[in-house]
């Protein structure tokens, strides 16, 4: 009776919109799942860490957040989720080429998934503290360095896909904290002169291949550049209305690879046709205008900040994980938000979601505290 009257105390903390959602969004990648997997068991452990992912969606609304403004907090929990990465880098076992995943009781957890929200924790906190100093160069460079040290820990995995979000993540918040356009041309060249090393020292070969590819689709449409190739035909095949569920011949004769993560959107395309494609752009902005919303009434820099944070690194993994089903992007393996097979990604996203709607709890009553005062000459004494 006691958690049920706690329940029901703190369910105006939840962001029920974005909830809905979500919640839509691995309906549609459930579908396609059980529409393709055969006699895989996906479909059904893709349920486990959706029931999961809700289960950490409302821990987190019903938190106080506040505790994350704390320098000490941020900063340890920044330290303890990078050890992991340098763990894996030296111990660990690679799956399909990468070290990115740790053995926990018969389940692969991803830690860099919930590094990168620790990252933006880390982040949050820093501008937070300096935003009116932000146009001062050295406090990109220093923001950087907290980046750049996630960033090359994937990178060497290799895990260049995730790199690439990391980037996008702190390229996204340095805009947001105000950066000037003087100072965006110079980390623009930054940027240039980091890909044109990882191009001579850093990249693999079948990473230059993908970028090849990405330049010329055709040149090797049968090696290197198959999975693009064939992801364009099955986004294409779909035309308006789809083929029908259970009837996307590239993704069901697995003409499509990875059809359950980095090419869901390709294999739903292609039974859901333009339609479905609408569908789930429609659904993902309902998240991201909620998202925004919170934003606007954050009741501090850091809260705002911090959804400006979760903003870039839901929108990098969707903008990435479409570009390259449609044959925009490289093919660098990028999961797309809610609608993938996989677990750690499916919680961290549940996680980023309840911390949202936990912040915006107590923003509203920052708001009506402000509200209050001013209503009562409260600014006036």
């Amino acid at each position: 009776m006691t958690l049920l009257r706690l329940f029901q105390k703190n369910t105006h903390s939840v962001d029920w919109v974005m909830l809905a959602a979500a919640l839509a969004l691995c309906a549609c990648g459930l579908v396609t799942m059980d529409s393709c997997s055969g006699n895989d068991p996906l479909f059904s452990r893709q349920i486990v860490w959706i029931v999961l992912g809700v289960a950490t969606f409302f821990g987190a609304a019903f938190v106080d957040w506040r505790f994350l403004r704390n320098r000490s907090v941020a900063a340890g929990l920044y330290g303890g989720l990078i050890i992991p990465l340098v763990l894996l880098v030296v111990l660990g076992h690679a799956v399909k080429g990468a070290k990115s995943w740790v053995a926990i009781g018969g389940f692969g957890i991803e830690p860099v998934e919930f590094v990168k929200l620790t990252l933006i924790i880390a982040l949050a906190k820093y501008f937070s503290r300096r935003h009116i100093e932000i146009r001062n160069f050295k406090h990109i460079i220093i923001s950087g360095m907290y980046a750049g040290i996630v960033f090359v820990l994937i990178a060497v995995q290799p895990d260049f896909g995730g790199a690439i979000i990391v980037f996008l993540i702190w390229f996204g918040m340095v805009l947001f904290s105000g950066i000037s356009r003087k100072h965006l041309a110079v980390v623009l060249l930054l940027g240039a002169t980091v890909f044109s090393g990882l191009w001579l020292f850093g990249f693999h070969d079948y990473q230059k291949q993908r970028i090849l590819n990405f330049v010329n689709p055709t040149r090797d449409i049968h090696g290197t550049g198959y999975n693009a190739f064939q992801s364009t035909i099955a986004v294409g095949s779909g035309q308006l209305f789809g083929k029908g569920i259970g009837y996307g011949t590239q993704s069901k004769l697995r003409f499509l690879p990875e059809y359950q993560t980095d090419f869901i959107f390709a294999a739903f395309s292609e039974e859901w046709g333009f339609v479905g494609i609408i569908i789930v752009f429609a659904l993902f902005g309902v998240i991201f205008w909620r998202i925004l919303g919170i934003a606007a009434v954050g009741a501090t820099n850091f809260e705002t900040l911090f959804a400006l944070g979760v903003l870039c690194y839901l929108g990098a993994h969707f903008a990435l994980h479409v570009g390259i089903n449609m044959g925009l992007l490289p093919v660098t393996g990028n999961t797309i938000p809610f609608m993938s097979y996989g677990g750690s990604h499916i919680i961290a996203e549940f996680l980023a979601l309840g911390m949202l709607s936990g912040m915006s709890a107590y923003a509203r009553a920052a708001h009506r505290d402000s509200l209050d005062r001013e209503f009562s000459g409260g600014y006036d004494r």
